[in-house]
Formats: C-alpha cells, structure tokens, sequence
C-alpha cells in the first residue's frame, strides 16, 4: 500500500512539472505576440489611411473600384514587401486589367492581371477572347494566386528588369515602364493607371511600406505599459483618451463627434500616423 502511494505520488509530482513547463512556454509565446510584426503594423495602417479615404469620398469615387481597393490592398502591401513592386502599380493594374475584379476572366479564372499562357506555363489554363479569338490565359485557385504570379512575371523576365532601378514610389515611372516593355498595347495605359494610384491616393500604401521609422517607433510604444484603463483621462484641463490597438484615427473621431481633421488640428498632427499608449485630446 505505501509503495502504491508513493508511486501516485511521484506520477503526480511529474505532471505537475510538465504542466508548469508547457504553462512557461506558453507565456514566452503569448509574450513574443504582443509585439506587432511588420506586416500587422503595415495592414493595421493601411486600414486607417483606407477607412479615412472612404469617409472623405463617400459618393464622389466609384464604389465597385474602392471596394476592390478594400478586399486586395493588403496582398498589394505584402507583394511590395516580398518583390518590391509598389503596392499603388499591383493595385491600379488589378483595377484595370480585372474591372475591379468584375470581368469575366476574373471571375471564372481569378486572373486579375490578364496574364496569358505564355511558353513554360505549367497551370491551369482558360481561353478567352482577347487581342485575338480563343486566346490561351493563366487560371489561378484564388485570386492572391493571381497576385502571386502577377509579382513573379514581373521579376523573372528580362524586359522588366529596368523598372527595378526605380525608386520604389515611383508610381509614374513604373506606369510608363510597363508600357515601354510591352505589358499593355494600350497608348493610354500608363495615364490609366497614374489616374487610378493618384484620384484613390493608392501611393499611401508604397509610403505606408517604405515608412520603416514608423515601424520601428511604434513598436517602442507598444512596448511601453498602456493604461489600466480605456476610458479616457483628464490631463492639462482637457479631456483625452489613450490609443489602443485597434484605433484609427477615423473611429477615434466618429466615437467623438468629431471629423478626421478637427481631431488632427486639435493635436497639432501632420500624418494619419497615431501610436499605441500615445495621448489624443478629443475635447477643446
């Protein structure tokens, strides 16, 4: 009987152990996802600089094209980061080439870049009307898959080459460039695209990418203490409330009555830009 004992005993002791070593290893985790990566950050703004853009131009632009905008900026964002393409050029061809993701090969095929076969291409095919009858073009399972090979062509073939001597903003030479080296027959293709990227500010997003200071400031404030409590707090005789994460500064004014740039004036700010634990006052 007290050898039973004993033995319950040890089990006992040893699962205890275990059960405190997979706890530790899941506070280290939980700890290291406090700190945003790179893409979170990036995605987190772009939602603000889209949110402030539709509130701005609701009922001025074209809804099917901010939609489009909305679903894809993000994979534009991290395309930009992976390839260096900017994310304004990714996004204003998908605009174009797909009609906003309406046209038939879109919708059938996912091919938002009206990409074709070509020799060596090993994938799905569809065939479809184009420059000519039946024309053989690229099928994708998704369209992030059409976003994907859209990067890799650009890359891998030698007559794009130059346009990686560009700045990575430079959304206007990209736009010439790609017609210079035969993406599009279309005289007015560069224009086209230059009127999307600049009436729907897609070039926010290429800023959004290149703004590492940004990254890195905000990750500095995210790991300082944040306030016990959202509820906001009174400093200087004025009212104000802490940023949390989450916050942009569009749901920041509409929760206060406010507009976008009464609450920018207000804090004497020159960008969108906001931080988590940063102070925002939201009275006068």
């Amino acid at each position: 009987m007290k050898k039973y004992l004993k033995i319950t005993f040890l089990m006992a002791l040893v699962t205890m152990t275990i059960s405190c070593g997979s706890h530790k290893k899941r506070s280290k985790k939980a700890a290291a996802k406090e700190t945003m990566t790179r893409e979170q950050y990036l995605f987190a703004k772009s939602d603000l600089v889209f949110d402030e853009f539709k509130a701005q131009n609701k009922g001025s632009v074209n809804d099917f094209t901010l939609d489009y905008i909305g679903k894809y900026k993000n994979i534009a964002i991290r395309k930009m980061m992976e390839y260096k393409i900017p994310a304004s050029i990714t996004l204003a061809q998908g605009i174009l080439e797909s009609g906003n993701g309406l046209s038939t090969l879109a919708r059938k095929s996912n091919n938002h870049f009206g990409i074709k076969c070509h020799s060596g291409w090993k994938g799905k095919k569809v065939y479809h009307d184009d420059d000519k009858r039946n024309e053989c073009f690229r099928k994708y399972d998704s369209p992030e898959g059409s976003f994907n090979d859209h990067s890799i062509f650009l890359t891998s073939r030698g007559r794009y080459e130059f346009l990686f001597d560009l700045r990575p903003d430079d959304y206007k030479g990209w736009a010439k460039g790609l017609k210079k080296a035969g993406y599009a027959t279309d005289r007015k293709y560069p224009r086209k695209l230059i009127s999307f990227v600049e009436n729907f500010e897609l070039y926010k997003y290429d800023e959004l990418v290149l703004d590492e200071k940004g990254y890195k400031k905000s990750q500095k404030q995210e790991r300082m203490p944040l306030a016990e409590k959202e509820t906001p707090v009174v400093k200087n005789n004025g009212r104000f409330i802490t940023v949390n994460k989450g916050d942009t500064l569009y749901s920041i004014a509409r929760n206060n009555d406010l507009s976008v740039e009464e609450l920018k004036t207000m804090n004497r700010l020159n960008s969108n830009n906001i931080s988590i634990g940063q102070q925002l006052q939201v009275s006068k």
